[in-house]
Protein backbone atom coordinates (compact mmCIF):
# COMPACT_ATOMS: atom_id res chain seq x y z
CA UNK A 1 0.00 0.00 0.00
CA UNK A 2 1.32 3.53 -0.85
CA UNK A 3 1.88 6.17 2.25
CA UNK A 4 -0.80 8.64 1.47
CA UNK A 5 0.68 12.61 2.53
CA UNK A 6 -1.80 12.45 5.70
CA UNK A 7 -0.03 9.62 6.92
CA UNK A 8 3.17 10.97 5.81
CA UNK A 9 2.63 14.17 8.40
CA UNK A 10 0.93 12.05 11.28
CA UNK A 11 4.12 9.95 10.87
CA UNK A 12 6.52 12.98 11.33
CA UNK A 13 4.71 14.11 14.69
CA UNK A 14 4.76 10.18 15.83
CA UNK A 15 8.15 10.53 15.21
CA UNK A 16 9.32 13.18 16.57
CA UNK A 17 7.22 12.80 19.76
CA UNK A 18 8.45 9.42 20.39
CA UNK A 19 11.22 7.41 20.72
CA UNK A 20 13.30 4.54 19.40
CA UNK A 21 10.89 1.64 20.85
CA UNK A 22 7.66 3.03 20.58
CA UNK A 23 8.81 3.58 16.85
CA UNK A 24 9.89 -0.02 16.38
CA UNK A 25 6.65 -1.10 17.83
CA UNK A 26 4.72 1.22 15.43
CA UNK A 27 6.34 -0.23 12.11
CA UNK A 28 5.88 -3.57 13.12
CA UNK A 29 2.41 -3.16 13.68
CA UNK A 30 2.19 -1.23 10.68
CA UNK A 31 4.03 -3.82 8.50
CA UNK A 32 1.40 -6.73 10.04
CA UNK A 33 -1.56 -4.64 9.38
CA UNK A 34 -0.49 -3.95 5.60
CA UNK A 35 -0.51 0.17 6.31
CA UNK A 36 3.11 0.41 5.67
CA UNK A 37 5.38 -1.92 3.35
CA UNK A 38 8.61 -3.55 4.79
CA UNK A 39 10.54 -0.32 2.68
CA UNK A 40 8.40 2.51 4.77
CA UNK A 41 9.43 0.83 7.70
CA UNK A 42 13.06 0.60 7.47
CA UNK A 43 12.89 4.53 6.56
CA UNK A 44 10.12 5.47 9.39
CA UNK A 45 12.87 4.13 11.72
CA UNK A 46 15.92 5.80 9.82
CA UNK A 47 13.74 8.97 10.26
CA UNK A 48 13.60 8.35 13.93
CA UNK A 49 16.82 7.91 14.42
CA UNK A 50 18.12 11.11 12.97
CA UNK A 51 15.38 13.03 14.38
CA UNK A 52 16.77 11.65 17.83
CA UNK A 53 20.17 12.21 16.82
CA UNK A 54 19.52 15.98 16.98
CA UNK A 55 18.90 16.65 20.54
CA UNK A 56 22.40 14.76 21.20
CA UNK A 57 25.38 17.04 22.27
CA UNK A 58 27.50 18.17 19.45
CA UNK A 59 30.67 16.94 19.66
CA UNK A 60 33.73 19.64 19.71
CA UNK A 61 35.18 18.15 16.83
CA UNK A 62 31.65 18.78 15.22
CA UNK A 63 31.43 21.98 16.33
CA UNK A 64 34.93 22.72 14.88
CA UNK A 65 33.94 21.41 11.69
CA UNK A 66 30.39 22.95 11.54
CA UNK A 67 32.53 27.02 12.34
CA UNK A 68 34.98 25.97 9.51
CA UNK A 69 31.91 25.79 6.95
CA UNK A 70 30.02 29.01 8.76
CA UNK A 71 32.95 30.90 8.72
CA UNK A 72 33.90 29.42 4.65
CA UNK A 73 30.47 30.88 3.93
CA UNK A 74 30.84 34.40 5.20
CA UNK A 75 34.30 34.51 3.46
CA UNK A 76 32.82 33.95 0.27
CA UNK A 77 31.18 37.92 0.68
CA UNK A 78 33.15 39.27 2.98
CA UNK A 79 37.20 38.75 1.72
CA UNK A 80 39.97 38.68 3.99
CA UNK A 81 42.24 41.71 4.51
CA UNK A 82 45.32 40.57 3.10
CA UNK A 83 47.90 42.40 5.78
CA UNK A 84 49.97 39.64 7.85
CA UNK A 85 51.45 42.15 10.00
CA UNK A 86 47.77 43.13 11.49
CA UNK A 87 46.70 39.43 11.20
CA UNK A 88 49.24 38.16 13.74
CA UNK A 89 48.47 40.87 15.81
CA UNK A 90 45.09 40.42 16.18
CA UNK A 91 45.65 36.57 16.85
CA UNK A 92 47.90 37.41 19.58
CA UNK A 93 45.59 39.67 21.46
CA UNK A 94 43.16 37.53 20.15
CA UNK A 95 44.36 33.84 21.63
CA UNK A 96 45.24 35.40 25.00
CA UNK A 97 42.51 36.36 25.60
CA UNK A 98 41.00 33.06 24.99
CA UNK A 99 43.36 31.06 26.93
CA UNK A 100 42.27 33.53 29.51
CA UNK A 101 38.38 32.85 28.86
CA UNK A 102 36.11 30.10 30.59
CA UNK A 103 36.80 27.91 27.59
CA UNK A 104 40.47 28.08 26.81
CA UNK A 105 40.30 25.21 24.70
CA UNK A 106 38.12 24.16 21.27
CA UNK A 107 38.85 21.11 18.89
CA UNK A 108 40.56 23.71 16.19
CA UNK A 109 41.79 26.39 18.91
CA UNK A 110 41.06 30.07 18.58
CA UNK A 111 41.91 31.11 15.13
CA UNK A 112 41.23 35.35 14.16
CA UNK A 113 40.75 36.86 11.23
CA UNK A 114 40.40 40.40 9.21
CA UNK A 115 37.41 40.75 6.83
CA UNK A 116 38.41 43.57 3.94
CA UNK A 117 35.39 45.92 4.64
CA UNK A 118 34.35 48.93 5.90
CA UNK A 119 31.16 47.78 7.91
CA UNK A 120 31.27 47.61 10.81
CA UNK A 121 30.74 43.46 12.11
CA UNK A 122 32.41 40.51 13.36
CA UNK A 123 31.27 37.07 13.27
CA UNK A 124 31.82 34.46 15.98
CA UNK A 125 31.43 31.08 14.33
CA UNK A 126 31.40 27.98 16.06
CA UNK A 127 34.67 26.32 17.75
CA UNK A 128 36.89 29.32 18.06
CA UNK A 129 36.59 30.75 14.17
CA UNK A 130 36.37 34.89 14.56
CA UNK A 131 35.88 37.31 12.02
CA UNK A 132 36.56 41.16 12.51
CA UNK A 133 36.01 43.52 9.73
CA UNK A 134 38.54 46.18 9.44
CA UNK A 135 35.27 48.93 9.69
CA UNK A 136 35.14 47.24 13.26
CA UNK A 137 38.79 47.42 14.01
CA UNK A 138 38.85 51.28 13.48
CA UNK A 139 36.51 51.73 16.04
CA UNK A 140 39.35 50.83 18.06
CA UNK A 141 41.54 53.46 19.28
CA UNK A 142 44.14 51.67 21.57
CA UNK A 143 44.86 47.81 22.69
CA UNK A 144 42.07 47.97 25.38
CA UNK A 145 39.33 48.64 22.99
CA UNK A 146 40.85 45.93 20.61
CA UNK A 147 41.15 43.51 23.46
CA UNK A 148 37.51 44.60 23.97
CA UNK A 149 36.41 43.82 20.93
CA UNK A 150 37.78 40.33 20.63
CA UNK A 151 36.69 39.44 24.00
CA UNK A 152 33.20 39.60 23.09
CA UNK A 153 33.54 37.42 20.43
CA UNK A 154 35.12 35.27 22.53
CA UNK A 155 32.43 35.23 24.86
CA UNK A 156 30.40 34.22 21.84
CA UNK A 157 32.38 30.84 21.44
CA UNK A 158 32.43 30.39 24.71
CA UNK A 159 28.82 30.46 26.25
CA UNK A 160 28.44 28.45 22.63
CA UNK A 161 25.66 31.19 21.45
CA UNK A 162 26.31 30.45 17.60
CA UNK A 163 26.19 26.44 18.42
CA UNK A 164 22.74 26.69 20.48
CA UNK A 165 21.50 28.71 16.99
CA UNK A 166 22.41 25.76 14.84
CA UNK A 167 21.02 23.47 17.03
CA UNK A 168 17.68 24.99 17.01
CA UNK A 169 17.84 24.66 12.78
CA UNK A 170 19.14 20.64 13.32
CA UNK A 171 15.54 19.90 14.42
CA UNK A 172 14.31 21.30 10.97
CA UNK A 173 17.07 19.61 9.11
CA UNK A 174 16.25 16.08 11.29
CA UNK A 175 12.41 16.97 9.65
CA UNK A 176 14.09 16.75 5.86
CA UNK A 177 15.57 13.35 6.42
CA UNK A 178 12.31 12.31 7.95
CA UNK A 179 10.71 13.64 4.38
CA UNK A 180 13.59 12.31 2.16
CA UNK A 181 13.11 9.14 3.65
CA UNK A 182 9.75 8.69 3.73
CA UNK A 183 9.14 10.64 0.65
CA UNK A 184 11.58 7.63 -0.83
CA UNK A 185 7.64 6.15 -1.56
CA UNK A 186 5.78 8.62 -2.71
CA UNK A 187 4.88 9.33 -6.30
CA UNK A 188 6.32 12.71 -7.62
CA UNK A 189 3.02 15.22 -7.18
CA UNK A 190 3.21 13.43 -3.43
CA UNK A 191 6.46 14.06 -3.19
CA UNK A 192 6.45 17.75 -4.11
CA UNK A 193 3.67 17.89 -1.53
CA UNK A 194 5.66 16.33 1.45
CA UNK A 195 8.95 18.59 1.25
CA UNK A 196 7.24 21.90 0.60
CA UNK A 197 7.00 22.38 4.29
CA UNK A 198 11.65 21.71 3.88
CA UNK A 199 12.32 24.55 1.60
CA UNK A 200 14.66 27.26 2.83
CA UNK A 201 16.55 24.83 5.79
CA UNK A 202 19.73 25.48 3.82
CA UNK A 203 20.65 28.99 4.65
CA UNK A 204 19.35 28.47 8.28
CA UNK A 205 22.89 28.92 9.93
CA UNK A 206 23.87 31.45 7.71
CA UNK A 207 21.45 33.95 8.32
CA UNK A 208 21.31 33.38 11.83
CA UNK A 209 24.82 34.75 12.34
CA UNK A 210 24.84 36.93 9.24
CA UNK A 211 20.94 38.52 9.19
CA UNK A 212 19.23 37.92 11.90
CA UNK A 213 22.28 38.82 14.47
CA UNK A 214 21.97 37.39 18.44
CA UNK A 215 19.13 38.11 20.47
CA UNK A 216 19.57 41.17 22.89
CA UNK A 217 20.29 39.46 25.89
CA UNK A 218 23.02 37.15 24.11
CA UNK A 219 24.61 40.32 23.11
CA UNK A 220 24.56 41.78 26.60
CA UNK A 221 25.82 38.55 28.27
CA UNK A 222 28.61 38.42 25.69
CA UNK A 223 29.26 41.66 27.03
CA UNK A 224 29.37 40.71 30.63
CA UNK A 225 31.93 38.19 30.14
CA UNK A 226 33.74 39.60 28.36
CA UNK A 227 34.95 42.48 31.21
CA UNK A 228 35.42 39.07 33.47
CA UNK A 229 38.31 37.75 30.33
CA UNK A 230 39.46 41.56 30.19
CA UNK A 231 40.02 41.84 33.89
CA UNK A 232 41.97 38.27 34.06
CA UNK A 233 44.71 39.28 31.27
CA UNK A 234 45.08 42.56 32.83
CA UNK A 235 43.18 44.97 29.65
CA UNK A 236 40.95 47.81 31.17
CA UNK A 237 37.22 46.82 30.82
CA UNK A 238 36.84 50.42 29.94
CA UNK A 239 37.90 49.85 26.67
CA UNK A 240 34.89 48.00 25.80
CA UNK A 241 32.88 51.37 26.47
CA UNK A 242 35.52 53.45 24.45
CA UNK A 243 34.89 51.31 21.63
CA UNK A 244 31.12 51.65 21.68
CA UNK A 245 31.17 55.09 21.87
CA UNK A 246 33.38 55.50 19.05
CA UNK A 247 31.01 52.56 17.22
CA UNK A 248 28.32 55.18 18.13
CA UNK A 249 29.62 58.08 15.89
CA UNK A 250 30.74 55.92 12.91
CA UNK A 251 27.46 53.66 13.13
CA UNK A 252 24.96 54.93 9.86
CA UNK A 253 21.27 54.42 10.38
CA UNK A 254 20.42 52.02 8.44
CA UNK A 255 23.67 50.31 8.14
CA UNK A 256 24.35 46.86 7.87
CA UNK A 257 26.61 44.56 10.63
CA UNK A 258 26.45 45.63 13.99
CA UNK A 259 23.82 48.39 13.41
CA UNK A 260 21.17 46.02 12.19
CA UNK A 261 22.22 42.50 14.28
CA UNK A 262 23.23 44.32 17.50
CA UNK A 263 21.31 46.09 20.51
CA UNK A 264 22.60 50.20 20.11
CA UNK A 265 25.73 50.61 21.46
CA UNK A 266 24.06 53.30 24.02
CA UNK A 267 22.04 50.51 25.57
CA UNK A 268 25.05 48.55 25.68
CA UNK A 269 27.35 50.97 27.10
CA UNK A 270 24.39 51.31 29.84
CA UNK A 271 24.35 48.13 30.76
CA UNK A 272 27.89 47.82 30.85
CA UNK A 273 28.50 50.73 33.26
CA UNK A 274 26.11 49.10 35.58
CA UNK A 275 29.30 46.39 35.29
CA UNK A 276 31.90 48.29 35.75
CA UNK A 277 30.62 51.35 38.18
CA UNK A 278 33.00 54.34 38.49
CA UNK A 279 34.60 54.96 35.15
CA UNK A 280 38.43 54.11 35.38
CA UNK A 281 40.79 56.09 32.76
CA UNK A 282 42.41 53.84 30.18
CA UNK A 283 46.28 54.47 30.96
CA UNK A 284 47.97 53.35 27.25
CA UNK A 285 50.85 51.94 27.89
CA UNK A 286 54.09 52.30 26.18
CA UNK A 287 54.36 48.82 24.66
CA UNK A 288 50.71 48.56 24.17
CA UNK A 289 50.74 51.69 21.46
CA UNK A 290 53.56 51.32 19.78
CA UNK A 291 52.24 47.88 18.62
CA UNK A 292 49.26 48.59 18.00
CA UNK A 293 50.19 51.62 15.87
CA UNK A 294 52.61 49.38 13.93
CA UNK A 295 50.03 46.71 13.83
CA UNK A 296 46.78 48.39 12.55
CA UNK A 297 48.59 51.61 10.77
CA UNK A 298 46.97 50.45 7.60
CA UNK A 299 43.83 49.49 8.68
Amino acid sequence: MKLRPSSLFLGLAFLICGCTEVTQIGTSVGVASGTITQGQAQSIKRSAAAVEKTFQDITPEQEYYIGRSVAATILTTYKPFDQEAATRYVNLIGQTLGQASGRPETFGGYHFAIMDTDEINAFAAPGGLILISRGLLRCCRNEDALAAVLAHEVSHVERQHGLKAIKAGRLTNAALVVGTEVAKNLTTQELAEATKAFEGTINDIFSTLVNSGYSRSTEFEADATAVNTLRRVGYNPEGLVDMLQEMQKRLKPGSHGFGSTHPAPKDRIDAVRKILGKPVSIVDQPVRKQRFAAALSKI
